[in-house]
């Protein structure tokens, strides 16, 4: 693991702001476009919300999702929701460069439609992710059958967390990015982390060659 240690979010998502902007440049600089995974969660919303203040070249920008959950347009537990008030209204990303899963299909249908649009792309450039307390990431839960399907979008069914139905990008789109940067904040994270820090193949786990961002609490670091 390419561990980096934070005080707290508020400086982990500074820094996570920052190196998104550098490799979102430097990708626009060598391929004239950067393809951008954005991650749902409290975690990564901060760091949208610092990037939208930045001087970056969002009309060569791409946006994609790493998971929804399978709810109807405009919810508000919708991550592509989250994303648009933190971020997405707030920069010149052409509409047509933000590629939303249509999770308000259903699990298969949505899956199947955004493993389309994967496989007519380029290779993702960023990845953001987040891991929840249970080690999940995405909608890659531990034990479900999502995690052996090799599709680069899989439907996900009987989610421990609320609602049950979701849509993920599979191991094998996110592990086929050039960059993965996995943000983990927060005391209830400890125990998870200590777990795959000690062998344990959580799903996270499984994501390759990752940047992990992780602040003292989550490491069980007293301030």
């Amino acid at each position: 693991m390419c561990e980096q240690l934070f005080d707290n979010p508020e400086v982990l998502a500074k820094y996570t702001a920052r190196r998104v902007a550098e490799l979102c440049c430097d990708a626009v600089d060598k391929h004239g476009v950067c393809h951008l995974v954005l991650a749902g969660g409290s975690t990564p919303k901060h760091c949208y919300e610092l990037l939208r203040e930045m001087n970056l070249p969002w009309q060569s920008v791409h946006i994609w999702f790493g998971d929804e959950r399978c709810l109807p347009i405009g919810d508000s537990e919708r991550n592509d929701t989250m994303a648009n008030a933190a971020l997405l209204a707030h920069v010149a990303v052409p509409p047509e460069q933000i590629h939303r899963m249509p999770a308000e299909l259903g699990p298969e249908l949505a899956a199947e439609a955004y493993a389309k649009l994967l496989a007519a792309a380029p290779v993702m450039d960023i990845v953001l992710l987040g891991m929840g307390e249970d080690g999940h990431t995405a909608s890659l839960f531990p034990d479900n059958p999502a995690l052996q399907d090799h599709r680069l979008a899989v439907p996900v069914y009987d989610s421990p967390k609320p609602p049950p139905e979701r849509v993920s990008m599979g191991y094998a789109a996110l592990n086929a990015a050039r960059h993965r940067i996995l943000m983990v904040t927060g005391k209830g994270k400890a125990e998870a982390l200590a777990r795959i820090r000690a062998g344990e193949r959580l799903p996270i786990a499984a994501i390759a060659d990752g940047e992990w961002l992780i602040d003292r609490d989550a490491m069980g670091i007293a301030a």
